[in-house]
């Protein structure tokens, strides 16, 4: 005869039941809202499947611990206005980091997606730990001198470049950041005492694209961030796809012209020799230097003054060199996107980075490309577009990340 297991062994699973089910409403109704921004009682009851009673308790528990606050009324005039909530401004500030080959700013966000403090610096990207050591100052330097209590900052996020092991912390194009086989998120929460979370900047813009932007309620979608390098970022079933190591949307190091250039990575070839706005600008000031006919020959005597925004400036003037160049990139960029295409069958491609700003230059030989490279039913349920974030895709991934993590952790 089996002996009935002691009252104590009985009531622990059940509580412990209780406690997920409570956690997964409390997650529930902190991730609607950061995503929705404003909801009632009811609208948060219908979209987690519960009772209104049961949603109250839950966010009455949030307002207390500062999570969540009153804002006012809906609108509507039969009977009494529900009362609107949403996350709290003040406080739990989570700090985007985002470092390129470029430049590297801190911003502190709210959890209502405000930036409520920014600082960027002309400091770029490099492989050793020096950087991590300036990183480290930089944002504890910008913590003091946005004046914010440092209990009040509930964690960090990073974007960068390269191939990124988001599971291990790790940035194998970059990995002297820190030493062999430690993850750098360790080595920065160890010395800023707050989670850390490291993403991968093109993963970061697609993920910004889908929660907020052109392809937010999209389930399949592309997000392509043409800046210094190409990056592919990849949404399956509304979440991004990262791939076995994390290192899914190399779009940039795929193969273009085997008698081509010799690309950073060590590659010939690469659709990054050919698309990347550093690879248009060099070949606009070899033509520029060799005689070429349009308003950027002003720089002939310096073509080293010549930048991305020279070229997409002279070609919103009319001017034909520049309006070619930018053909051609885009064109080339359409090849490279039919292979992406022919693979996930997005519903949507978001052109993110600085050659977003070309608009029309770029997104007309984009499709042109597609439609003579991709089978027509490819096509057909597949639009092209600009960003409309306005450069803010990839700073409102990085938040979404790291919130999106917190919440899980609940």
């Amino acid at each position: 005869m089996i002996a009935s297991p002691p009252l104590g062994d009985d009531v622990a699973p059940k509580r412990s039941v209780v406690v997920y089910k409570k956690n997964q409403k409390l997650r529930g109704v902190l991730s609607h809202l950061y995503q929705e921004e404003t909801c009632t009682l009811a609208q948060l009851a219908e979209t987690l499947y519960t009772s209104v009673p049961s949603i109250t308790g839950v966010v009455e528990e949030l307002v207390e611990s500062g999570w969540v606050r009153t804002t006012g009324t809906a609108t509507g005039n039969n009977g009494r206005r529900p009362v609107l909530f949403s996350l709290n401004p003040n406080g739990h500030y989570v700090i985007v980091l985002d470092s390129s080959t470029h430049d590297t700013c801190f911003m502190l966000v709210n959890p209502l997606r405000q930036v409520v403090f920014r600082r960027c610096v002309d400091t770029h990207l490099e492989n050793n730990a020096q950087f991590v050591s300036f990183l480290l100052s930089f944002v504890q330097e910008s913590i003091e001198e946005a004046a914010v209590n440092k209990e009040d900052i509930i964690g960090l996020g990073l974007a960068i470049p390269g191939l990124i092991d988001a599971r291990r912390g790790i940035n194998l194009t970059y990995p002297n950041l820190s030493a062999p086989n430690e993850p750098l998120t360790t080595c920065l929460e160890e010395q800023l005492g707050f989670p850390v979370y490291l993403i991968n900047d093109s993963k970061a813009t697609a993920l910004g694209e889908n929660r907020f932007g052109g392809a937010q309620g999209k389930k399949h979608a592309l997000s392509i961030n043409i800046d210094w390098g190409v990056g592919l970022g990849i949404i399956l079933n509304g979440e991004v796809f990262q791939g076995a190591s994390g290192f899914a949307g190399e779009l940039g190091h795929i193969q273009v012209d085997p008698e081509g250039e010799l690309c950073y990575c060590g590659k010939v070839g690469c659709l990054d020799t050919i698309t990347s706005a550093s690879s248009l600008v060099r070949r606009v000031q070899r033509a520029v230097h060799e005689g070429c006919v349009s308003k950027l020959a002003v720089y002939q005597e310096d073509v080293g003054q010549i930048t991305i925004n020279h070229v997409i400036e002279a070609a919103h003037a009319g001017d034909s060199f520049a309006i070619d160049m930018l053909h051609d990139t885009g064109y080339q960029l359409g090849k490279g996107l039919s292979v992406a295409i022919n693979l996930f069958n997005p519903e949507i491609i978001i052109v993110d980075g600085v050659l977003a700003q070309a608009s029309t230059f770029i997104i007309n030989p984009i499709e042109q490309a597609i439609t003579k490279y991709c089978l027509s039913g490819f096509r057909n349920d597949l639009t092209v577009e600009a960003t409309q974030l306005n450069g803010a895709a990839k700073w409102l991934g990085t938040h979404a990340y790291v919130m999106e993590n917190l919440f899980a952790c609940i």
